[in-house]
């Protein structure tokens, strides 16, 4: 038996093949890992949601394991097992505070911006993907289920955003369209116009050296960043040249049918579940290790039916009912935002891997850019990891930080994924120091 097995016949005078699926013996026998003793794959994602929390109703009262749900994350119960809360996490501005732009930044880069239009450097998982996204068919892959594409959450550099994927149906084409390489298939056919852009890139490869002797300090900088993309796109073109590896958990996915636009959060909800799915099985066909998905921008305009005013709006007009202690309606928006996310959890955890899951070979952070959104506060946010990145991670708790820097999770997130770093961040929120609850 081997990966390539196949059962071949004959119908009515002609050859016929089909494929076996991917059985248990192509793996080892813990089914942890690949007969050939090569590690499941560890992937890195981010999830991201605007507006913050309503602190009364979402931090939960209890440390540890045995900690009870607030109402407004209630729909995590199904998820609990899978993820960690993590409340009382604290960025610092540095320099002039951007409202709804800083917290997230800071939680993203390491760094407090100094314009509300650009970070000050590239984020956290552009960092992850120049180490552990060069080999796959994209380096990484961002999607925002608000509808537009100005909702970035992911720079290259600090002049660079990588702009996401906005609609389902555009996201199931880039995937799964004519350039996909089903890793199970028992064929191998590269694609004629991947041939042809790699021979092309290749030429122009040749010429770079020669290219950076001629020009100043501040063009070959440039060229430098030009090339390191080419670079790159020559190692997708690589993958897509080379008959993938066998992936159990890879099943390509229906086509998709495209839905109207809109911020109605029905509508919203819907999106993000179509690009979830996507996203998981992108990931389950490793067609990247590092993924990025927007529920909501800082500026959400997600709509409830029935009242006038738009997420964003409704934190800032909204008053505080005395009795409950928060925004109503606020909250309302903050409960969607969490049933979406309790859904991307679990569209990576219903993909079977080996003996565990797709999810378990994930670590995944969610973050957003306040607290209060009321006002703008960036003191005791809170967030969330999911997966257990091939068992380095505990997962199933309420972790309280007690005003901690936020960046000691992006930080201990770097470490963890084993990149040799001794610092993360700047200025004040600079940190060397780990969340230790995390670590298995």
């Amino acid at each position: 038996m081997n990966r390539r097995r196949v059962l071949r016949g004959m119908l009515n005078g002609g050859a016929v093949t089909v494929a076996l699926p991917l059985l248990d013996c192509f793996l080892n026998g813990n089914g942890n890992a690949m007969a050939d003793g090569t590690s499941m794959p560890i992937r890195f994602g981010t999830w991201y949601w605007g507006q913050g929390i309503s602190k009364n109703v979402f931090v939960p009262k209890q440390a540890g394991v045995n900690y009870e749900l607030p109402e407004e994350i209630e729909s995590l119960k199904d998820i609990k097992q899978h993820i960690n809360v993590l409340t009382n996490l604290n960025a610092y501005r540095d320099t002039a505070f951007f409202c709804h732009y800083t917290g997230w930044v800071v939680a993203r880069t390491g760094i407090a911006p100094e314009t509300g239009a650009l970070p000050m450097a590239e984020s956290i998982d552009t960092t992850v993907a120049n180490q552990m996204g060069r080999t796959t068919r994209f380096k990484t892959l961002s999607t925002t289920a608000t509808g537009d594409v100005r909702d970035i959450i992911s720079y290259e550099s600090p002049t660079t955003p990588n702009p996401p994927d906005f609609s389902p149906i555009s996201l199931y084409a880039r995937l799964f369209g004519p350039d996909f390489q089903d890793p199970n298939a028992p064929t191998f056919t590269p694609s004629p116009t991947v041939m042809v852009r790699k021979s092309a890139l290749s030429g122009v490869m040749d010429k770079i050296k020669g290219l950076e002797g001629k020009v100043g300090a501040a063009d070959k900088t440039r060229l430098d960043q030009y090339f390191t993309g080419l670079r790159h796109l020559e190692n997708q073109f690589d993958q897509q040249l080379t008959k993938p590896e066998p992936r159990p958990a890879c099943v390509m996915p229906a086509a998709m049918k495209d839905m109207d636009t809109g911020s109605d959060y029905a509508l919203v909800a819907q999106r993000h579940a179509l690009m979830s799915g996507l996203l998981a099985m992108a990931v389950a066909c490793d067609q990247t290790r590092v993924f990025n998905m927007v529920y909501s921008y800082g500026f959400s305009n997600t709509t409830k039916p029935g009242y006038d005013k738009p997420h964003h709006t409704c934190t800032h007009e909204e008053p505080k009912d005395e009795k409950l202690g928060y925004q109503p309606n606020a909250s309302w928006f903050v409960r969607r935002a969490m049933e979406s996310w309790a859904n991307y959890v679990k569209a990576f955890a219903s993909i079977k891997e080996g003996d565990g899951t797709v999810l378990d070979n994930c670590l995944i952070l969610g973050n957003s850019d306040v607290s209060e959104a009321r006002v703008h506060s960036i003191e005791e946010m809170a967030a969330f990891t999911a997966g257990k990145m091939g068992g380095k991670i505990k997962t199933g708790l309420h972790i309280p930080c007690g005003g901690a820097k936020i960046t000691n999770l992006g930080f201990t997130a770097l470490k963890a994924l084993g990149l040799d770093m001794k610092t993360w961040g700047a200025k004040s929120n600079e940190t060397d120091k780990t969340i230790s609850e995390l670590l298995a």
